[in-house]
């Protein structure tokens, strides 16, 4: 290693506000508790091969281009101020090419590319309210390796929100990158922005999704102008990152999912449609075109007498996400079929629906009117809806179960798929240490007519939707405050002193042989040649080779230190 360098990468870290080293450090992956005694220690361990192997992986083709030719601004931690990389910087940029990105236009897309591609954005559209739908239900698991879990895989794939199980990562990955779905720990949640995004219509849907999709791009596919470069120079973007083969065409993908790039043969693979140059180029989504090219949405259905809805079209998108909390859809075609159960109708009164907003919605909603067989399922259990009611007890806080009809309640009291809740019967009502919300989706979920009341006695509706709350942003000056704070406290305002000092701890573990500069009391200086052998107490012990005898020299006096 380059010892000049060295110490001029410690003196600039010196220098450096902690927010600019919080930054590097967390750049870098460096450990909170990394063993650095000073900033000599964190310069040696910047500039180690191994270190600046996985910081130029990082770094983008017309990065590595400037790094190379010195040019731009100062990176720290890779260059000097001048922008001048260190020894061990070119050492580790190898074989890396020396020139930017070309300027390059993607073909345009074909007519019938262009309708393929729309019809793959409608799609993934659909696919994912689908999947958004479905993780507000029951939150997605993800596995160690960051893909989706084998369960939610196979669930993806049977309610036909995938073609195969093995298309769920990208699909969720998309969800992720746009900011639809949030990871938290070991699953995926909606994000607030995700359930935003459902109320939105077909081409606002899109909207989102493209500009969010774009924006999340990593910075070697991005232009100046906010756009990305021809999908067709990705292969380079990353030179040195051996993993970006896979990486980027996954990112490939997912362009391809937003039909923002066509697919199919090699003739059309990766060419534009039109609605994707404006994005491209940094400027807004304009789904015009787009929208000409989707299926046209329709806004009425069939309410059948066998207690089925049937779309002849795709259902705008709002009237389907609400029409899918009080049915549940049997197909996924362009028309779709929609099933009424006594738990779907159910579910949707316990989620704040009435007999009422239920008919009123349909009766709007149907081409045909709304059928006696329907109307009679929705008023049958809307009378039966509430017969258990759920409450908190103010004064012990436990939860409580009550009914008038008794009956019920003694079933309610021996139900073994209650058992977990430790229901203890109280007179005329059951009472239970476990909370409100989860004795009443308990209940729910066994097919009771349950309804949640709160401190008033009024009814209250419950979300069981699991929203991602925002995620802390993270801090790195919090996450390094102990290691900035050790390697200020060691700092030296005297950097020739410091250094010195280390070249004679390196020499001394080394049992180096040194020329040693030493200011003498007359004011001369002289020149020893000693074997380092000890250094404590402000004290440096080696062997004279001249003289043959052990020489112990204040450090203080020492001026000059060079190898021997």
């Amino acid at each position: 290693m380059n010892n000049t360098d060295s110490r001029a990468l410690a003196e600039r870290l010196a220098r450096a506000e902690d927010a600019e080293l919080a930054y590097l450090f967390a750049r870098r992956r460096v450990p909170a508790n990394a063993n650095w005694h000073d900033f000599f220690d964190a310069a040696e361990a910047l500039l180690t091969p191994e270190s600046l192997a996985r910081a130029v992986a990082e770094l983008s083709r017309d990065a590595l281009a400037d790094l190379a030719a010195g040019a731009g601004a100062e990176r720290l931690g890779l260059t000097d101020a001048a922008g001048a990389p260190y020894a061990a910087v070119r050492a580790a940029l190898g074989d890396a090419p020396a020139s930017r990105t070309p300027q390059s236009t993607p073909h345009a897309a074909t007519e019938i590319a262009s309708a393929h591609a729309a019809e793959r954005a409608f799609t993934t559209t659909s696919a994912l309210a689908d999947l958004i739908l479905m993780t507000l239900r029951t939150p997605l698991a993800r596995v160690g390796t960051g893909a989706v879990g084998a369960s939610d895989r196979r669930r993806m794939a049977q309610e036909e929100i995938v073609r195969d199980a093995d298309d769920a990562d990208d699909l969720v990955a998309l969800a992720e990158v746009s900011g639809l779905l949030t990871v938290t720990e070991r699953s995926w949640l909606v994000s607030p922005a995700g359930s935003d995004w459902l109320r939105e219509s077909s081409a606002g849907r899109w909207t989102r999704l493209a500009t969010a999709l774009r924006d999340a791009l990593p910075t070697g596919l991005r232009t100046p102008s906010g756009g990305w470069i021809d999908p067709a120079l990705w292969p380079d973007a990353y030179p040195l990152d051996g993993a970006w083969a896979t990486r980027g065409e996954r990112w490939r993908r997912l362009l391809r999912l937003a039909g923002l790039v066509t697919e199919g043969a090699a003739e059309t693979w990766d060419a534009e449609p039109a609605w994707a140059t404006s994005l491209r180029e940094g400027g807004d989504a304009d789904p015009t075109e787009l929208v000409a090219l989707m299926p046209n949405e329709v806004d009425k259905v069939f309410l059948q007498n066998d207690l089925t809805a049937i779309s002849p079209g795709p259902l705008a998108p709002a009237l389907d996400v609400r029409l899918q909390g009080i049915a549940t859809r049997e197909s996924h075609a362009q028309a779709s079929t929609y099933r009424f159960t006594e738990a779907s109708i159910a579910g949707a009164m316990s989620a704040g629906e009435t007999s009422e907003s239920i008919l009123s919605f349909l009766s709007s909603l149907s081409l045909t009117g709304v059928p006696q067989p329907l109307e009679y399922l929705v008023q049958r259990i809307a009378d039966r809806h509430g017969l258990v009611r759920v409450s908190l007890e103010p004064e012990g806080g436990h939860t409580i179960v009550s009914s008038r009809d008794h009956a019920l309640l003694e079933t309610i009291a021996v139900d073994q798929a209650l058992r977990a809740l430790g229901l203890v019967p109280d007179g005329r009502m059951l009472r239970t240490r476990a909370s409100r919300e989860a004795v009443y989706w308990a209940l729910a979920d066994a097919k009771y007519p349950v309804v949640a009341l709160d401190e008033q006695g009024g009814t209250e509706t419950l979300d069981r939707n699991r929203i991602a709350s925002a995620p802390p942003t993270a801090d790195p000056l919090a996450r390094y405050a102990t290691l900035l704070a050790q390697l200020r406290a060691a700092h030296s305002g005297d950097a020739d002193a410091a250094w010195r000092e280390r070249e004679l701890e390196t020499a001394v573990r080394a049992r180096a042989l040194l020329e040693v500069d030493v200011s003498l009391p007359d004011g001369s200086t002289r020149t020893f040649v000693l074997e380092a052998t000890g250094l404590g107490g402000g004290r440096l012990r080696g062997r004279d080779r001249g003289a043959d005898v052990e020489r112990t020299l204040p450090v203080k006096s020492i001026t000059a230190v060079r190898p021997a």
